[in-house]
């Protein structure tokens, strides 16, 4: 069989380059006044020159209130060109990118600010209750930067008036005079992106700048993304599958991206079709999703040719591409802490179920018994271990975090804690996660974060949450909870879904409740979650039926 990557080459020569600053300024000079940035709903485009002139402005009014080089800045704001600018403008500055999901509230939200103790907040007003009722967890943050429309800004200069920070609308940072900017290295921090946690808290991966980049240039090689093409996103930028595997592809290519307001099934193909999208990216249901939508006539009638889906539906794959006219489908197995070892080359016919082939030239991976880290034999299931060929390429640890960091990367390794197996002709399958996650919607869910919510209910003595099949083809869960009540009397169900609502964000809260009077428990104490994942849902159990998922500010 070809190996697809023994061609494969970065689109910056020197890795020494291998940041969005120099990307950005590369493309500034070669293609000033090709666009790089359109928002549709807000009617706004940007060149790549327009872009550097006001993520230069962003840097500036950032370093000018006092933050220096490695310090983190929070970006808590929905989809728009103000987190573009606010990512490209910190990254210039040297700083360091937090990016906060904006469902986020309670322990969620004050344990990823805690933890990486930013000097700036970039954030909606919106999001201003939420961020007083955890403002202890704020207190490193020197400088909140408002998004929003004027009024808002106003009302959240006043709510936020007696905190003792300094307050700045978006507008007043735009108008800030350029200074000189620090020089960024390949191996500087870039951004902290949390990664769901599994037996603990969620953890921060420190990506370096040549971290972001390889991640970003294997999507460009990946999809053929060149200048010439209009990469389309409708995910979130505070998830990677929108910033570094789409707005920063599309970057390194010199492309035009195209970034959505949010994901709608219905209204998908005709972004598609207006946007001129000739690149789109699909991450757990949203494939499925858009399948079920009544199929018209008009569907093929489009510019777009390659989807970049994780993890695809290979049921229906050839009948997608047939349907909306798609030349082709790309896979990956990959981490927020390991970039992409596994690929699915374009254009190539794969197994049915397979993740991709080893990319060889930028990464080692091994299959092992997650017991002794001993390889286990072809077609046999292992837990999936990586190693980078080159040095920055990878994360450098969880922030603040060094226990997890050493735990994770024993024998010199990193441990992804998911179950693969490999067929003879090098073909690499993913089984299961061997790690307590789940994953719903979208979004990696830590069932320990879920239980430490719940059980701060004082009608709660313990808690048990595990993911059970959600009616998707694309491998996504449903929450279900088992719930101990304590002595000081009974609790409901509905009384745990309402309490839910109040801690948790909407794609975490429970479907399913089951109250029992005791977890069943190994004989060191710790909960037996395989006997309850075999359980699952029964007839005593409380279904809260599927929930539509809601915007909530």
């Amino acid at each position: 069989m070809t190996n697809y990557y023994d061609q494969y080459s970065p689109s910056f020569d020197s890795r020494f380059d291998w940041n969005s600053p120099s990307v950005l300024r590369n493309h500034a000079y070669e293609r000033p006044d090709s666009t790089y940035l359109v928002v549709p709903w807000a009617d706004e485009s940007y060149t790549y020159a327009q872009t550097l002139d006001i993520s230069e402005r962003v840097a500036s009014g950032m370093l000018s209130t006092g933050a220096c080089s490695g310090d983190r800045v929070l970006i808590m704001i929905p989809n728009s060109s103000a987190y573009i600018f606010s990512w490209l403008g910190s990254s210039l500055a040297g700083l360091v990118e937090v990016p906060i999901n904006t469902a986020y509230k309670g322990a969620f939200l004050s344990h990823q600010v805690s933890t990486t103790t930013p000097k700036i907040a970039v954030i909606d007003p919106d999001y201003i209750p939420r961020i007083l009722n955890v403002l202890d967890a704020f207190d490193s943050v020197e400088l909140f930067i408002l998004v929003g429309d004027e009024e808002r800004i106003i009302e959240g200069k006043q709510a936020l008036s007696n905190t003792g920070k300094n307050v700045l609308s978006w507008g007043e940072l735009l108008v800030s005079e350029k200074v000189n900017l620090p020089e960024v290295l390949h191996s500087d921090l870039g951004s902290i992106f949390f990664t769901s946690g599994t037996t603990g808290l969620s953890k921060g991966v420190m990506m370096p700048h040549a971290h972001m980049y390889l991640f970003a240039d294997e999507t460009v090689s990946l999809t053929r993304l060149t200048h010439s093409d209009t990469y389309m996103s409708c995910g979130p930028l505070f998830h990677g599958n929108s910033q570094f595997l789409a707005a920063y592809p599309a970057l390194i290519a010199g492309s035009r991206y195209v970034l959505q307001k949010r994901f709608s099934a219905s209204e998908w193909i005709n972004q598609i079709r207006d946007s001129e999208a000739t690149v789109t990216n699909f991450i757990g249901v949203m494939m499925d999703f858009v399948w079920q939508q009544e199929p018209k006539i008009s569907d093929s009638d489009n510019k777009l040719r390659c989807v970049f889906a994780a993890p695809t539906a290979s049921s229906i794959l050839e009948e997608y591409k047939e349907r909306f006219g798609i030349e082709a489908f790309v896979e990956v197995f990959g981490l927020t802490e390991t970039c992409m070892p596994i690929l699915t080359p374009y254009g190539e016919k794969r197994p049915p179920g397979a993740a991709g082939l080893l990319n060889r030239d930028w990464f080692d991976i091994r299959l092992v018994d997650p017991n002794t880290d001993e390889e286990v034999p072809i077609g046999a299931v292992g837990e999936l271990l990586v190693r980078p060929k080159f040095p920055w390429t990878t994360c450098q640890g969880y922030f603040n975090m060094p226990d997890k960091t050493a735990e994770a990367f024993r024998n010199l390794w990193f441990h992804t804690g998911d179950g693969l197996k490999r067929d003879e002709y090098g073909w690499y399958y993913f089984v299961d996660r061997l790690k307590d996650a789940l994953r719903r919607r979208g979004e990696n869910i830590s069932s320990f974060e879920i239980e430490q919510a719940l059980v701060s209910h004082n009608l709660i003595e313990e808690v048990a949450a595990i993911g059970v099949p959600a009616d998707q083809e694309a491998g996504e869960d449903e929450v279900m909870v088992f719930v101990v009540p304590s002595s000081m009397g009974e609790i409901t169900a509905e009384m745990i879904w309402e309490y839910a609502e109040m801690q948790l964000p909407d794609f975490a809260i429970p479907r399913y409740v089951q109250i029992l009077e005791t977890l069943p428990k190994t004989p060191s104490e710790k909960v037996r979650k395989v006997e309850l994942r075999e359980r699952g849902v029964t007839d005593d159990t409380s279904d809260r039926g599927p929930q539509p998922k809601r915007i909530r500010k």
